[in-house]
């Protein structure tokens, strides 16, 4: 059973950086994809450039940046947790009923946007519970199983898969929905069919098991306290950045087939695991990167309460009941307006942290979390 080390866990800078680069890469994603409305119907506005702009985003953003928000999500799980064990407490209660919160602010946004990630984590987070008493041995022997994406492995070998009929029907619904209703015929329709949507789409591409081992990597991390310039920290750091830089180069040049299902998802990760020691090497190892990264750990640090508000912008922007922008804006055009959106938050946080401590969502969730 796992005992904590009694080390105090100092705030972490570079991973708020992280988890502020997390949050805009998502909200740059979410606008290149129109906030998942693919229309038929002609685009107004479009670029020669688009096609190029969507792949490079794809690339670097789909199914990474959420990847560096789960990972993060473990991290803060171990802080907490660990920082209670320091004081003899249990946090498994607390942090059960702080999934159930998390459950209630995607319901919320469930309701504006049907891509709410909120509502898997509180599921999926419920997990780490009982995985947090292990030892550390059987905790990377969890994530290794995790990361060779045993469900695709069992797709692959018993032929099995998903009812893409059934998946592709709500897609429909919902982009029918987003399209031509009203703001509150859009909401009923997130609420009725975005979880499930949701939860079948994850198992189809291969990211639910992904984002259970990426919670579990993340506390693990805490628990090595790699994320802290401490011992050969940076040194291990280095190896999985070539490592990684070497696992991405070898894939993107072999053709994956039937297999695509398996390794389309271990390539993120790769991907995944490159950018996030590219940036904790770089954070430590130059100063003025670090100066430069600074304005992310802000809009880090707002992470939940930006979240939240890239869902009420993006659907006022691009659904019907708002500005329509789905068959207005190419990909380009899109990518801009996220890179807006990216801006206009960034400029929120900074006004609100010269009078508080904590974004307005992350200050209810924390009081909500810590009712006695």
């Amino acid at each position: 059973m796992y005992q904590t080390q009694n080390i105090q866990n100092t705030r972490i800078d570079v991973a708020d950086a992280l988890r502020g680069i997390a949050v805009a890469g998502i909200i740059l994603y979410h606008s290149v994809e129109h906030f998942n409305i693919f229309t038929n119907e002609p685009v107004a506005f479009t670029l020669g450039c688009d096609d190029m702009v969507g792949k490079i985003m794809a690339w670097l953003l789909s199914g990474k940046m959420y990847g560096i928000f789960a990972m993060l999500f473990g991290l803060s799980f171990f802080i907490m947790n660990d920082n209670q064990q320091q004081k003899g407490r249990s946090f498994a209660g607390r942090f059960a009923w702080r999934m159930c919160l998390l459950l209630m602010f995607g319901t919320v946004n469930m309701a504006l946007y049907d891509g709410d990630i909120l509502m898997v984590y509180a599921i999926l987070g419920m997990f780490i519970i009982p995985i947090s008493y292990l030892p550390s041995p059987a905790v990377w022997c969890i994530i290794a199983f995790l990361a060779i994406q045993p469900i695709e492995i069992f797709r692959l070998i018993t032929g099995w898969n998903l009812d893409t009929d059934s998946l592709w029907a709500l897609a429909g619904r919902i982009g029918e929905a987003h399209q031509h209703g009203t703001f509150v015929e859009n909401s009923l329709c997130n609420l009725r069919y975005g979880l499930e949507f949701n939860i079948k789409y994850f198992v189809w591409c291969g990211r639910m098991s992904q984002i259970l081992c990426l919670f579990v990597l993340g506390m693990q991390l805490g628990r090595q306290r790699l994320f802290y310039n401490e011992g050969r920290n940076l040194h291990v750091w280095h190896v999985v950045l070539v490592c990684s830089a070497v696992a991405v180069t070898a894939l993107s040049l072999a053709d994956f087939g039937r297999l695509d299902m398996w390794l389309a998802p271990i390539y993120n990760l790769f991907i995944l695991l490159m950018i996030t020691s590219a940036v904790v090497s770089a954070w430590y190892a130059f100063g003025s990167i670090r100066g430069a990264l600074q304005h992310l750990c802000i809009f880090g640090r707002m992470s939940l309460t930006n979240y939240l508000l890239q869902s009420a912008f993006g659907s006022l922007i691009f659904c019907g009941f708002g500005l329509s922008f789905y068959n207005k804006v190419g990909i380009t055009y899109a990518a801009l307006i996220g890179l807006l959106m990216v801006v206009a938050q960034y400029a929120f946080c900074r006004l609100w942290f010269r009078t508080h401590q904590r974004g307005p969502f992350e200050s209810l969730w924390r009081r909500l979390t810590w009712l006695k």
